[in-house]
């Protein structure tokens, strides 16, 4: 029986495990360094993402995004977004303290809105609860397919990341997940739309 590498094991770990959450910021960032060079999508967007998660200074974000994104854009996995959103480390946080306990056919999502046009922050979120898969019921609301106002005229991007464990649950349970979570994004001073 083959043996997994231990690379292969942090590289598909869920996001809001935090793989690399041990090592320093400099070991990290010597991690990213090796994933650009070797166009490692998966490692890289695991470096990225516990910098992010840590709101490492010195680490602009965004650059480092665009990097990677330039060297291997085919290998990242979905659940990274393509820009840095300040408050995601929050929405990480509040997703993660939901434990879904039946499974179904419901999942949960996130849609990262664009508020560049008003004050504040650029980016808001909007929660939803489908039977489609995130990215799936994502392109329906921009197709116009029983869409949600902000998300056709505003979003931006699914941020998948937070809610890969709010994926295929019943869908009473869904039901409730989506009104708390948009609830708890909103006192946690996020711009929220959805969550009906």
């Amino acid at each position: 029986m083959r043996r997994r590498s231990e690379k292969s094991v942090w590289t598909e770990a869920p996001p809001r495990l935090r793989p690399l959450r041990s090592l320093s910021s400099d070991e990290i960032k010597e991690r990213l360094a090796g994933a650009l060079a070797a166009c490692d999508g998966a490692a890289g967007a695991h470096c990225i993402h516990e910098l992010w998660m840590r709101s490492a200074l010195g680490v602009d974000i965004d650059s480092e995004l665009e990097r990677l994104w330039s060297a291997a854009a085919r290998s990242i996995p979905e659940w990274l977004p393509m820009r840095h959103i300040d408050w995601l480390p929050i929405a990480y946080e509040i997703a993660g303290s939901f434990t879904p306990r039946r499974r179904g056919r419901a999942n949960i999502y996130l849609v990262l809105l664009d508020y560049g046009d008003r004050r504040g922050s650029p980016h808001g979120v909007y929660v939803g609860m489908s039977e489609y898969t995130p990215a799936e019921r994502f392109d329906q609301h921009k197709a116009g397919i029983r869409a949600a106002g902000s998300v056709l005229k505003r979003g931006l991007e699914v941020l998948t990341g937070p809610t890969l464990h709010l994926q295929r649950i019943a869908r009473r349970e869904a039901e409730l997940i989506e009104v708390e979570l948009a609830s708890r994004l909103s006192d946690a001073g996020l711009k929220v739309q959805g969550g009906h």
